[in-house]
């Protein structure tokens, strides 16, 4: 289940879930994050690769690539035996930002978008067939949970892919974690 939780960033027990698409889709609007579903244009296997991953959503891909001058792309996949499991999940664990916007794409499985706007913060748990945008300069963290299973479609505007301005902040350290807040739902 797709979900948004706003909290104030003071008070990470206080949050306010919303689980209608729609409703999630309009605040996220208004702090400028795009938030879509995208259906696959076709069927793929349970061991699909990079290309296989990119090739099914292909039409999708290049309409953005020209809407948003994209100019790499790539595929994440993160499962519960992946050997550097515990080394991503830390590197995202932190509030960072980006230069350019950030957009990813669920191919399957699901994992935790954490965006520290306006002093609040939008804990959005994206789940397969969600694409969501976060805004340039918008100090954000990612959790993939102990045990990750999902494989993400990551856009970007520069062809050096990810590269964050770590903000030092501790404020991550406070808020529910991916398996905390999946089983509060």
């Amino acid at each position: 289940m797709t979900a948004l939780t706003i909290y104030p960033d003071n008070q990470p027990q206080q949050g306010e879930l919303f689980t209608d698409f729609t409703a999630i889709q309009g605040h996220l609007k208004q702090i400028g994050v795009q938030f879509e579903q995208w259906a696959s244009e076709q069927q793929l296997a349970s061991d699909a690769d990079q290309v296989a991953v990119l090739a099914a959503y292909e039409t999708s891909i290049n309409k953005l690539k020209v809407d948003c001058g994209f100019q790499s792309v790539d595929v994440m996949n993160l499962t519960p035996d992946h050997p550097d499991r515990a080394i991503f999940r830390q590197k995202f664990l932190a509030e960072h930002e980006h230069e350019d916007f950030e957009v990813r794409f669920f191919v399957e499985g699901r994992g935790l978008f954490y965006l520290h706007v306006n002093n609040k913060v939008f804990a959005v748990l994206c789940e397969q067939g969600d694409l969501i945008s976060v805004p340039a300069n918008t100090p954000h963290w990612f959790d993939m949970g102990e045990n990750p299973k999902f494989t993400c479609i990551r856009l970007f505007t520069t062809p050096d892919g990810w590269v964050a301005k770590f903000t030092g902040s501790d404020l991550a350290k406070t808020f529910p974690n991916f398996d905390s807040y999946v089983a509060s739902l």
